[in-house]
């Protein structure tokens, strides 16, 4: 789909597609951690996604850089922007369920919100953003309150982990708040979206392909074999890699070019929404009157501070592409 012209109303399926593949997310990464570890989970996810993604920039004409110049940026968003969020999200989800993350990792659109302020003078926070934000955090809250009902299990489950979990993915939405930032400050005047994408997941892969055989000896978990991988394990985990990190990036960067960067950030409604769902039929995960009301005060609040309603209606006449921020 890279390089194709779509009409609006494609761009407007594939925005909702995008929606269903980003929220599905959280449903393979619960399940590919019930025997991956998370080192390993990141570590499939980004080389599938590096291979494919460095293919289809070569295809195109484009090359990664072989400057430092180019080479640092990639470096630090790898970091910030994927591997510590990939595998913060990762852990969290060996404790919590995959709806809840679904909604605690939207939160980083208020981190995006805090960090923008100090370095963009077209990102201040206002009276508006304020309301928003103060709606997200109580939504946060909320969602946070739930730990206090967890009943200890024989599976290791306590209110600690389960808010071990939570604070996890918290902070892997902070870390998607800075590596947003510095993706508009830094990388996406200097290098192409596809480059930035490739260079970012192969840095990611190799980072947490070290860390998968180093951490035992760091008293860390054992790698799993592959060979040795439940059926819809290794499905999942595959899936999370080609589709949800490869595919949905392609998608993301054609949809941009139709729909402006504005528009196809809505997709940050459609994926907490998506993982709820898709987590309470698929794994019987609990749909309480909390989890309901964090996430009508969570994404409200992202609506607070980010919905325009002029700009579904009105075509950008200069779309400017930037990286993802919070994918997942």
């Amino acid at each position: 789909m890279a390089g194709a012209i779509l009409s609006s109303k494609q761009a407007w399926i594939a925005f909702g597609l995008l929606g269903l593949i980003w929220g599905s997310s959280f449903l393979f990464i619960r399940v590919s951690v019930e025997q991956l570890t998370p080192f390993q989970v990141v570590f499939i996810r980004t080389g599938i996604a590096a291979v494919g993604l460095t293919i289809l920039a070569y295809a195109q004409g484009k090359r990664l850089p072989t400057h430092w110049a180019g080479i640092f940026p990639l470096l630090v968003l790898g970091v910030i922007n994927t591997v510590f969020p990939f595998v913060l999200i990762t852990w969290g989800e060996q404790h919590i369920e995959s709806g809840l993350a679904a909604l605690l990792q939207s939160s980083a659109a208020f981190f995006t919100l805090i960090i923008a302020h100090f370095f963009f003078a077209d990102e201040r926070i206002t009276l508006k953003k304020i309301i928003g934000m103060v709606l997200g955090f109580v939504g946060v809250v909320i969602l946070a309150s739930r730990s206090l009902s967890v009943e200890p299990t024989t599976e290791g489950t306590s209110q600690l982990a389960y808010l071990g979990g939570m604070l996890s993915i918290i902070a892997a939405s902070f870390c998607y708040g800075i590596g947003g930032t510095y993706s508009r400050q830094v990388v996406q005047k200097r290098l192409d979206p596809i480059v930035t994408a490739a260079g970012t997941m192969g840095v990611a892969a190799i980072i947490t392909g070290i860390l998968s055989v180093v951490s035992p000896y760091l008293g860390g978990p054992q790698p799993i074999m592959l060979a040795d991988l439940r059926s819809d394990v290794l499905f999942s985990v595959i899936v999370l890699g080609l589709l949800n990190t490869f595919i949905a990036y392609i998608i993301f960067y054609t949809i941009i070019g139709v729909l402006g960067a504005a528009r196809t950030s809505m997709v940050t409604y459609i994926v907490p929404m998506v993982g709820l769902v898709l987590g309470a039929i698929f794994l019987n995960e609990a749909v309480d009157a909390r989890l309901l009301l964090g996430a009508v005060l969570i994404i409200g609040g992202i609506a607070v501070v980010n919905l325009r309603l002029n700009m579904l209606f009105n075509r950008p006449t200069t779309p400017q592409p930037e990286p993802a921020k919070d994918a997942v």
